[in-house]
């Protein structure tokens, strides 16, 4: 009798723990939110990502195969170092699952290679560099709300039709501004531009008066701010106090969301043509979103906010579906299921990790236009995720599990 009751417990052991193998790990799916919580892209991402990021968790109903999913966020202040020690903790010694956000492209570079190296996933929703996609790409990297090809395309490409055919760069000094930069200067030569110039300018800078004069002297046709942000905002305020839109040169604000706009206001950013992933007054579905996000923190979400629900939702439902949180078996889920929710709509993941979605030329309106708190844009188009993106056969990724 004492033979077969030791019997019965140890395979009732052994069962309980083959269940625990084929679900979650540790009896729970933890997922961190790594972003700028207090600088110069606080409002971009932040806490609103936070926010953002439980919703979809309630939205998903608060757990997966059966155990407690928990958010995690942690301010990495834009230093790639910062960020780097976060996520080596995270996923060392308090079993994060998966990292998300990752606003700036730096961080982000430098976090996807840990994810690689601890074969972990990270989704990048904040950041815009295509070299997550394709010389830095990781099998368990993912990209999801843009990047800097689809913005060269959109706001670019607008502006180079409209007669925009010469250009001067206030680019952001690191990655993110270098690779929009020539993201957009070589979509502008391909249409039969030229780019007369650039210049550099420090991360979370206060003074472009410089720099714009530069640009002013320049001649360029179009000034393109191949930066984000409360940058982006200081330089477009300083550029009205040089007259240079009055002067007759045209501002592109190559990185600017709806989280700027109502920052900067509607007399100051009027007329400015501009890209995104999601807009809160597209349709009844976004709406819905909008306001239920406008409940929980006071704002609209811009393509940020959207993007991270989005990629934290598709999270949940790749560990659904592999019935297991194991990294090689959600990734692959995550490659293969189709994405379709409030942001990504008919989305489609490539085998580099780049999720195809649609994106949207916006222009910002004019005070009198604007016919309810946060109505900010007319949609001039929709730009098809395929003309958005770079084919991911043509991405330079290679990866190996």
């Amino acid at each position: 009798m004492r033979k077969s009751l030791i019997a019965s417990l140890a395979f009732l052991l052994a069962s309980s723990t083959a269940v625990l193998a084929d679900g979650a790990s540790d009896g729970k799916v933890k997922i961190g939110i790594l972003n700028d919580q207090s600088g110069v892209y606080a409002d971009f991402g932040g806490k609103s990502s936070v926010e953002a990021a439980k919703m979809a968790v309630e939205d998903f109903g608060g757990k997966v195969l059966g155990v407690p999913v928990e958010i995690v966020d942690a301010d990495h202040q834009n230093k790639p170092d910062i960020a780097s020690n976060i996520a080596r903790q995270w996923y060392d010694t308090e079993q994060v699952d998966a990292i998300m956000e990752l606003t700036t492209s730096s961080v982000a570079l430098a976090v996807q290679a840990i994810a690689k190296e601890k074969k972990k996933i990270d989704i990048v929703t904040g950041a815009a560099t295509t070299d997550l996609t394709g010389k830095a790409c990781s099998p368990y990297g993912f990209h999801w709300a843009y990047d800097t090809h689809a913005l060269a395309v959109g706001t670019g490409g607008a502006l180079v039709k409209q007669g925009g055919d010469s250009w001067f760069f206030l680019t952001a000094d690191y990655a993110f501004g270098y690779s929009l930069e020539q993201q957009t200067s070589d979509f502008v030569k391909a249409n039969g531009g030229k780019v007369v110039g650039s210049v550099r300018h420090p991360l979370s800078n206060q003074d472009f008066s410089s720099f714009l004069l530069q640009a002013q002297s320049s001649g360029a046709k179009v000034i393109g701010l191949a930066n984000a942000g409360l940058d982006t905002s200081n330089a477009i305020k300083q550029a009205a106090e040089f007259g240079i839109t009055q002067g007759g040169q045209h501002l592109a604000a190559l990185l600017f969301t709806l989280a700027e706009v109502h920052g900067l206001g509607l007399d100051a950013a009027r007329g400015l043509t501009l890209t995104e992933g999601y807009y809160w007054n597209l349709d009844d579905k976004s709406r819905e979103f909008g306001k239920k996000f406008f409940a929980r923190t006071g704002k609209m979400p811009n393509m940020i906010h959207a993007g991270t629900y989005s990629a934290v939702l598709q999270y949940l439902k790749a560990i659904d579906k592999a019935g297991t949180d194991d990294t090689d078996a959600v990734a692959k889920q995550l490659h293969e299921l189709p994405v379709d929710d409030v942001f990504g709509r008919g989305g489609t993941v490539g085998p580099n990790g780049r999720m195809i979605h649609d994106m949207y030329l916006l222009q910002v309106k004019k005070p009198a236009d604007s016919k309810e708190p946060w109505d900010y844009f007319n949609v001039l188009a929709t730009i098809p995720g395929k003309e958005a993106y770079i084919d991911p056969a043509k991405s330079g990724c290679t990866v190996t599990n």
